[in-house]
């Protein structure tokens, strides 16, 4: 899976990107964090930690949806 920035700044030097910023994967688990927060908060034992994963997961979803 490749990880790609989520919102590069164009540079004219030598590298690709002057400022290469969170990654799109980073981007989507931040967008359905609180989503799993909320579902998270529903299970008998609630971790932070299972929200983050479950981001995660989803974001890994899309980044093969999309091909990545």
């Amino acid at each position: 899976m490749k990880d790609i920035p989520a919102f590069p700044r164009p540079y004219s030097g030598t590298s690709q990107f002057a400022q290469e910023g969170m990654t799109l994967r980073d981007y989507f688990a931040a967008r359905v964090l609180p989503m799993a927060i909320k579902e998270a908060n529903k299970a008998e034992s609630f971790q932070i930690d299972d929200a983050a994963t479950v981001a995660y997961q989803y974001a890994d979803s899309m980044m093969r949806v999309r091909g990545l």
